[in-house]
Parts: C-alpha cells; structure tokens; sequence
C-alpha cells in the first residue's frame, strides 16, 4: 500500500509508528500543511499524528476526509489524549504509536478493505436519534452531536440494544476495554455529558436503573417509575 503520513515528528514515520519500518509498504511523509493534502488522490491511506498538536491533527483529518478523492484516514494518537478525540474529525480508525507491526499491518488492511467494500450502512435508529457506526456519527433530529470518542462507544453500545438494561460493568468491558482499571464511576460521568448534548428534551433517553446501570428509551416511550428504575430525580416520561 502507498500510505501518506502527515507528521512534522523528528524522524518522520519511523519516529512516529516504528511498527512500520517492518511492513512492506511506501510511505511518503508530508508536514500537517494544507498543500499537503495535494497527494492524497496519490496514495491509499493517510495516517495523520496527533501525538504532538491535536488542533492541527484534528484540521487535517477533518480535510483529508473531505477531499474528493478521500481516502481512509487513520489517527496516531497518544493514549492519553483518546478521552480528547472527537468524532467531528472525520477519521475511519485511529493507532497508538507503540502499537506492535502485526496490530499496525492488520488496521491498515481492514481500513483499505472497508473502503473499497460495499457494505450496509450500519445505523441504530431509536426515535430521532440516529447513530452511525460506519461514519461515526450521531445525529439529534438530523443534527450531529459533538461527542468524544467514548460518549460515541458509549451511547452506540446503548442505541443497539434499546430498552436493555446494562450494568455499568458491561458498559465498563464494551467501551474502556477489559483491561480498565478505573471505577465504574466512569461510566456514570459519561452518562452525566451525554444527557448534557442530548439537552433537556432528549436527556431522560438514558434511564437509571438503580443499582444496576442504564438504558436507553425511545422518545415517546412512557418509563413506569418502579423501584428500580429512575432518571437522577428529573421526570420519568420520555417526550
């Protein structure tokens, strides 16, 4: 594959992802400039780093994705700036430097092979909330809500299973990984952001379940209050 790598890293590519000096591919190296963006029609994947400036990393695969010759593009990213990612950036897939070559081989390959396989779009659909997992998006009412990359994970693994109540455990193992050390408190401060974007129309989707975890409701859907089911004090009809 001819891969783009957008990096101004001292030591180019191979600073930036030593997985790649032991795959057979071209690489051509380009800074994190506008012009850059000039030789993605001439290449099959473009990895851009955001190791070092998220807002310009973030510029660039957001206009990398828009090209009209796009191809998929793939973030290099530290892991303690993934909390910081956005789904506005318009990337397919993203790395971290250290990832080991069989990891790295194997991501470039499903990315290069999901763009030139058509596929299904796949999308939950519950009431005017849309999520697509294919474009990482979620959309209000046709309008996309600025989310990071866990509240996507998070409210994707809630709207493909509505009305299914997951302990925050599951949500814990299906979003953070099963090797996460943090508490289950996590899940409930990304809850807590969720309902904030989804505005007080829209926030009661997300139902506590007292002692266990969440659900999500369809808009509309009348919650019988029991004794297990609240939304943190607030109204318990979804309208």
């Amino acid at each position: 594959m001819h891969l783009l790598v957008l990096t101004e890293k001292a030591g180019g590519s191979a600073a930036l992802l030593p997985g790649l000096e032991f795959l057979d591919h071209t690489v051509q190296e380009l800074p994190l400039e506008p012009d850059s963006l000039q030789a993605v029609s001439r290449c099959d994947l473009v990895l851009v780093d955001a190791t070092a400036d998220l807002r310009r990393a973030a510029g660039a695969s957001r206009a990398a994705s828009l090209h009209e010759r796009a191809k998929p593009v793939l973030i290099v990213i530290a892991e303690g700036a993934l909390a910081a990612m956005k789904m506005s950036w318009g990337f397919d897939d993203w790395l971290l430097p250290q990832c080991s070559p069989a990891e790295l081989e194997t991501r470039l390959r499903l990315a290069r092979d999901r763009a030139t396989t058509e596929a299904p779009q796949r999308a939950a659909n519950v009431g005017d909330l849309v999520v697509d997992e294919d474009s990482y998006q979620v959309r209000l009412r046709g309008q996309p809500l600025d989310l990071t990359f866990k509240e996507f994970e998070l409210i994707k693994a809630l709207a493909n299973s509505p009305n299914r109540v997951f302990t925050r455990e599951l949500l814990l193992q299906e979003v953070w990984g099963y090797d996460y050390f943090g508490g289950s408190r996590t899940v409930d401060v990304h809850v807590r952001r969720l309902r904030a974007k989804l505005g007080p129309e829209y926030e009661q989707m997300i139902v506590t379940v007292r002692g266990v975890g969440y659900k999500l409701v369809p808009p509309g859907q009348r919650v019988h209050r029991g004794p297990e089911d609240a939304v943190d004090g607030e109204r318990v009809t979804v309208s």
